[in-house]
């Protein structure tokens, strides 16, 4: 990492020796604030979103056999490709942009859709072509789906039949979630407010999300396409940043806890990891993890081979991966 983008987020650059592991903690190493992490289906690799800035910032693949990093979006991507009968609301490609959340529609061949939240000259949902086939994963800018207008800023997004996809608003004066849909557009999600809506999952027939509840410290599940909408929390006890599905149709919730909530006293931890029941509401903490000065702030989890991986930024230059 350069001086200069060490500067810009405060923090020193981490020597070499800073991805040896720290006690059972081992390390992916080689990327910057990876802030978002999504398993490709039948593959050996893992896309992480890293940031650089409030505007810029590379994705990655990640081998689960040899725990390499490499950059393929900005660098190495191919040419674009406007899909303009499905994004035709899209103005143009965008090659410079913070990426944030990611999700996957599965497609065939290894060939899947990759949307990646887009910060920076334009708040959007930039889309990709990816192609997993290959010796490395490469990603083909298609279209994006421009924000829903008045939000403060998308965070998560969840794919959802019928080619919709779900997304959250995150803004801890009061957030919610909404959808978009092909024909029609965005629309905002009925009864779905809440303050700091961050992380999000859906079930694989679209009637519940499963929303990580910042500010609340919860895992709230809501239901979808349904009048007498249905709002659930299960608390968690940390701020839940991301939530990704996990083994035995378990979501696992990752976060952190940077602040007491009140005037007593908490313990303070880098990365928090909990894998939650949605069905019992049975809580299972996994993951404790104070940090160090090359892991900061944890933002997700996934389970990979038995692992659970945990991406990090605000100074973060790896991914911690845990023992199960």
């Amino acid at each position: 990492m350069s001086i200069a983008l060490a500067a810009l987020f405060g923090v020193s650059a981490p020597g070499a020796q800073s991805c040896e592991p720290d006690g059972a903690v081992r390390f992916v190493c080689g990327t910057t604030n990876p802030e978002d992490l999504y398993q490709v289906p039948g593959t050996d690799w893992v896309i992480a979103s890293g940031r650089y800035s409030d505007s810029e910032g590379p994705v990655y693949a990640i081998n689960i056999q040899d725990h390499s990093a490499r950059e393929i979006f900005p660098a190495g991507a191919p040419a674009p490709g406007h899909d303009t009968s499905t994004y035709g609301a899209c103005p143009g490609p965008n090659e410079v942009f913070q990426p944030h959340g990611l999700t996957l529609r599965e497609g065939a061949e290894a060939v899947h859709t990759l949307y990646v939240v887009g910060h920076g000259a334009r708040e959007a949902i930039e889309v990709f072509e990816l192609d997993a086939g290959g010796a490395q994963p490469t990603m083909t800018w298609i279209g994006c789906i421009p924000a829903p207008e008045g939000t403060r800023r998308i965070n998560s997004i969840t794919a959802l039949p019928g080619g919709a996809l779900g997304a959250t608003n995150f803004d801890t004066a009061g957030g919610e979630l909404w959808e978009w849909h092909p024909t029609t557009g965005w629309v905002e999600v009925p009864g779905s407010q809440m303050r700091g809506p961050n992380g999000l999952v859906s079930s694989d027939d679209g009637a519940w999300f499963y929303v990580g509840g910042w500010s609340d410290r919860a895992l709230v599940r809501v239901s979808r396409g349904r009048d007498d909408v249905e709002v659930d929390p299960i608390p968690v006890g940390f701020n839940v940043d991301n939530v990704r599905w996990g083994p035995e149709g378990k979501v696992i919730v990752a976060g952190h806890v940077t602040r007491c909530p009140d005037s007593d006293a908490c313990d303070l931890s880098a990365a928090r990891v909990a894998e939650v029941d949605a069905t019992t509401r049975a809580v299972r903490q996994l993951v404790d993890y104070e940090g160090n000065e090359f892991f900061r702030l944890g933002t997700v989890a996934i389970d990979v081979d038995g692992e659970i991986w945990i991406c990090g930024i605000r100074g973060s230059f790896g991914i911690a991966r845990f023992p199960r």
